[in-house]
């Protein structure tokens, strides 16, 4: 599937307004509510069919709704018992291919943990495993976008620039930048225009305007302490400076698709973009 040609706003999982909360309902909630994209939660398990999938793809072109997932948080791609890195990768692969038989565009995921291990053994780990996901879904046929996305606490792994890194190396990968999470994990940092903006310059840097053009983003408010991210807030009760970061991304010029992740998903999914659209 063909990258947004322009930024997108949506919501993780259903919104909470539609009638009889299930997927098919959850996208066509979506549209009425003038909205562009949803991710399919599958965080506890994946749970879509391959059945039910065509109906989903359906659903969600009749209804111009892009799809994006979010895989099991059940991940560690640095692992040190094999079985349970082999079990991480698996998950991974089977969302990328639920995700494209629903007609979806990107997968996040959770790339793992330092386990007190030298940040760079853990770079050659986590890469190692990436490599081994992208060249199995290449062999299957299964073409979407696979990411790992910027996490919010300093014992996982996943600052953006170690993903940057990453996506240089392997095709078909790009970071999810969840910039609230990139705000917790420095407790309190990277909430500010010169901050968005240096994170943006970095993304043109590593990855050239089509790093700019094909964005995975997700933002909510968020609660903190020293030790990084703690849960996910309302964007107006917290202290997530959204509306320069939204600015930030129209001087960027930014395409792809941002999903809030906040407690009342579709209510600051609107908001975001309406600062947008009118800021």
């Amino acid at each position: 599937m063909k990258s947004p040609d322009r930024l997108l706003f949506g919501t993780a999982g259903i919104p909470l307004s539609a009638n009889d909360r299930n997927t098919l309902n959850g996208i066509s909630r979506v549209k009425e509510l003038g909205l562009g994209a949803m991710e399919l939660e599958f965080v506890h398990s994946i749970n879509i069919s391959k059945e039910k999938a065509p109906e989903i793809k359906e659903k969600s072109q009749q209804e111009d709704v892009i799809l994006t997932c979010h895989a099991p948080y059940f991940i560690n791609l640095n692992a040190k018992e094999p079985e349970k890195r082999h079990a991480s990768m698996y998950r991974i692969e089977k969302s990328a291919e639920i995700l494209q038989d629903c007609g979806g565009w990107s997968v996040c995921y959770h790339p793992g943990f330092y386990l007190d291990m030298e940040k760079e053994t853990v770079f050659k780990n986590v890469l190692s495993s990436i490599k081994e996901i992208q060249k199995k879904l290449q062999d299957n046929g299964i073409d979407v976008w696979v990411r790992p996305e910027t996490t919010g606490k300093p014992t996982q792994f996943g600052d953006y620039e170690e993903l940057l890194k990453i996506s240089q190396e392997v095709e078909k990968v790009m970071p999810v930048f969840d910039f609230s999470h990139i705000h917790a994990r420095s407790a309190g940092m990277y909430n500010s225009r010169e901050e968005f903006n240096k994170i943006l310059e970095n993304v043109e840097k590593y990855l050239g305007r089509e790093g700019l053009d094909n964005m995975h983003i997700h933002v909510s408010g968020i609660n903190y302490t020293e030790k990084g991210e703690r849960n996910h807030l309302i964007l107006e009760e917290s202290d997530m400076n959204y509306k320069d970061l939204v600015k930030i991304w129209k001087e960027f010029r930014v395409k792809g698709v941002v999903i809030c992740e906040s407690p009342n998903i579709e209510e600051d999914a609107l908001l975001l973009q309406k600062v947008y659209k009118t800021g």
